[in-house]
This record gives structure tokens, C-alpha cells and sequence, in this order.
């Protein structure tokens, strides 16, 4: 198969001709016809991320695509079958996983981490029974891969662990990937939305799926989010990952109100304060991913046009391409999400 594969944390993507991954019992391997490019990958490409333990690497964990070949331990599924699957797959049977937690799994796996990934022709998902989410046949490949890694991240902020409701005032601290799709989760569900961000032209792509107020970042950030919400936001989602903006992200928080933290912070220790926290009676939640029993509800939404992941796609690529993207993602000014469709 053809795979974007990179020898040493840092050094360049190649694309070349790799040997097809190997398919266990309870796998599937899925023939992938669309990927995402996401922040998180570049962290692995630097090295942030500790489950990417071998090399050489071949990354890419948003995707969707057909089944090609099924496990032997895997029922319901046969090849052609339209999937995608969360970007935590959860084994099934750990005690997480039987609470229905599978994004919390203790033996997780999360291809283009534990594994090779899909910015390749071919990917195994392991753990397939638990994980594999089919496709209703109107639903395309590229807006059904933004579903596994950034959309349904924001979903389950906005809605599982933020838990939004009409006529709450929302603050959305960057609008990459994850943080555009928490600005329309939380716009269909009638909250009132503040969009933040340093660049321009992702706070007008958030303008349009949804943001009611814009806000360009800056040292006076926490008093433009105060009075934009009339004394403070009920929930505020960190979809950066900064100790800086964490901080702006509770200090924006009206009484009783409610930080969900989605960005990834590598090697900080932020300094919270709890004083406030506990004066204020303010919750910290973490989201991790969407497990894949959740993914209906989703799904139901797109299909009643209440959401349209494929909104935020903004640029389609083919691989040899994503490749040299996702080496400059930290230095990239583009909006939106990019798709990689050809292989």
C-alpha cells in the first residue's frame, strides 16, 4: 500500500510503498477513502505523544472508508461496508469499557498512535466489534471523517460533559478543527456563542457556522468574553491547549459555571485557581473523544440538518500533498479542515 510514513520524530514525511498491515482476529481493515489532517497528528510527529513507541510511523487517525477485510472474531460486518470509528477504540471488556466508557479504555487503541495510521491507502482497526460505526449511504466519506477525531470531540464537550442547553451563553477558545465544530454543536443547540481566536479568517468561518460574537485574542480577552456574556459565560471549552488560555478560559466563567478542557497541554503545568474555584463553585471537566455507541445520536443530527461536519472542510488534498501539510500544521494561517481524498 501507499502510506506517508516519517523515519525519526521531526524529519521528513515520505510517501512510499510499505508492506499492507497485518489483520488479527478481532480487526478489521478498512480501505480508507478520506482523512483528516489534525493537530494531533503533528504532536506525534514531533514526539509529544508517548503511545508512539516504534518506528518508522505512518500517521492519521480521522478517517472513513470501506471495510477490506474482516477478523475472524468479528461479527455483524462483511467487506464493502461503509465505517468509521472513533479515534480511541476501546477494548470492550476492561471495566471503563463495560461502564460504557470506551474513550477511557485502560487498553486502548488509537490508530496513527498505538499503530499505523490512515494517511495510508489501508488501516487496521483493532478492537473492531466495540468501535466500527457504519455509514448511512448519504453521508460522504470526507464529512464522515471529520466525525472520528474533531467533531465528535467537540460534540461530547459541548453536549455530554459541557452540558449545553438553549439560551446559555458558550465561549469557544480557538477555532481549529475542534473548536469550530463545538461553535455549530453548540449554535444548533440555541446557545448564545463566542467565538475566540488569533486569526481572522477562522473567526469568519466561525462567524458563519454559527458564532454570534467574534473575539480577536488578546491580553484584554477575559473582559471583552465578560461583557459579551453579561457578567460571564455558563461554559467555556479550551480547544487550544495553553495554560495561558486555560486560565483566560476560567476566569471567563460566570458563578456555577463550567470549563471543559479539550486541547492538549504538552509539558505544561498550568497554575489554576482553585480559591476561585471553589468561591464560585466552578466546575473542570476533561473530554476525551466520543465512544462509538454515541455516534447515532450524532448522526441523527446530520441527517436532520441540524449539523454539517462538511462545512468545515475547506481544502482537499491528495496524500503526497497532506504530507507536507501536516509538517507545517504549527506554522498554517488555513482555516477549517483539510481532507486528504486521493491516495
Amino acid at each position: 500500500m501507499r502510506a506517508a510514513i516519517y523515519d525519526a520524530f521531526g524529519e521528513p514525511i515520505y510517501v512510499r510503498t510499505v508492506a499492507d498491515p497485518e489483520v488479527g482476529e478481532g480487526d478489521v481493515l478498512v480501505r480508507v477513502r478520506a482523512t483528516g489532517i489534525c493537530r494531533s497528528d503533528w504532536h506525534g510527529w514531533r514526539g509529544h505523544d508517548a503511545d508512539i513507541r516504534t518506528l518508522p510511523h505512518v500517521p492519521g487517525h480521522e478517517f472513513a472508508g470501506e471495510i477490506e477485510v474482516v477478523g475472524a472474531a468479528v461479527d455483524g460486518w462483511v467487506r464493502g461496508d461503509r465505517v468509521t470509528v472513533p479515534f480511541v477504540a476501546g477494548c470492550g471488556s476492561c471495566e471503563p469499557c463495560l461502564r460504557g466508557d470506551l474513550q477511557v479504555c485502560d487498553a486502548q487503541s488509537q490508530p496513527g498512535f498505538t499503530h499505523w495510521g490512515s494517511f495510508a491507502e489501508l488501516v487496521v482497526v483493532r478492537y473492531a466489534q466495540h468501535n466500527l460505526v457504519r455509514l448511512p449511504d448519504d453521508l460522504d466519506h470526507a464529512d464522515a471523517a471529520v466525525l472520528g477525531c474533531r467533531f465528535t470531540t467537540a460534540y461530547r464537550a459541548v453536549v455530554h460533559q459541557g452540558r449545553a442547553v438553549a439560551g446559555e451563553s458558550v465561549v469557544v477558545y480557538g477555532c481549529g478543527g475542534v473548536g469550530l465544530s463545538a461553535v455549530m454543536v453548540a449554535a444548533a443547540l440555541g446557545a448564545h456563542v463566542v467565538a475566540v481566536d488569533v486569526n481572522p479568517a477562522a473567526l469568519v468561518l466561525a462567524e458563519e457556522v454559527g458564532a454570534d460574537v467574534l473575539i480577536t485574542s488578546s491580553p484584554e480577552v477575559v473582559g471583552e468574553v465578560i461583557a459579551a456574556t453579561s457578567g460571564g459565560a455558563d461554559l467555556s471549552i479550551d480547544a487550544i491547549g495553553s495554560g495561558d488560555v486555560l486560565a483566560q478560559s476560567m476566569a471567563s466563567l460566570r458563578k456555577r459555571g463550567r470549563h471543559v478542557q479539550v486541547g492538549l497541554l504538552t509539558g505544561e503545568q498550568p497554575i489554576i485557581d482553585l480559591g476561585r474555584v471553589i468561591g464560585a463553585e466552578l466546575e473542570i471537566i476533561g473530554s476525551h473523544g466520543m465512544p462509538a455507541p454515541a455516534f447515532g445520536e450524532l448522526i441523527d443530527l446530520i441527517a436532520a440538518g441540524r449539523v454539517d461536519p462538511g462545512r468545515l472542510i475547506t481544502r482537499r488534498c491528495s496524500l503526497r500533498e497532506g504530507a507536507e501539510l501536516l509538517a507545517s500544521f504549527d506554522r498554517s494561517a488555513a482555516a477549517g479542515v483539510t481532507i486528504v481524498e486521493s491516495f
